[in-house]
């Protein structure tokens, strides 16, 4: 059987209005410095780590016609060691809180909203 498609992922977007304020704020979220000297548009990519998918921002800024729509879900999770920390810290950079911290046996999660109001989640599921 041909195999057209590789069996993973490289990069995940998220669609943004404004690249630079958003590579700033997300920045901020992961602790991690902007490389380069500038930000330049349309896309920029967090490096994740060896071995696991980029980040990608992309503002759409050289297609006139695309209609913005937040992601009302998340379609990934950020890692957290400490649920409880991370949930904190989300909330003193001002994000908006859409879930409060829900417990399961194998996993706590929780959600919120980027400046832009695409919806995140933070899971320790793979943290223990």
């Amino acid at each position: 059987m041909a195999k057209p498609i590789e069996n993973r992922v490289d990069t995940i977007f998220i669609h943004v209005k404004d690249i630079k304020e958003s590579v700033h704020w997300y920045s901020k979220l992961l602790g991690v410095e902007i490389e380069g000297s500038e930000v330049k548009g349309p896309i920029y990519t967090f490096n994740m780590g060896a071995g696991r998918p980029g980040l990608t921002l992309d503002d759409h800024s050289l297609d006139k016609s695309y209609d913005f729509r937040p992601s009302n879900q998340p379609l990934f999770n950020f890692s957290a060691k400490d649920i409880d920390t991370a949930f904190q810290y989300v909330r003193e950079i001002g994000a908006e809180i859409v879930t409060e911290i829900q417990i399961f046996p194998d996993l706590s999660e929780f959600t919120f909203k980027d400046p832009d109001g695409n919806v995140l989640m933070v899971c320790d599921c793979f943290s223990k």
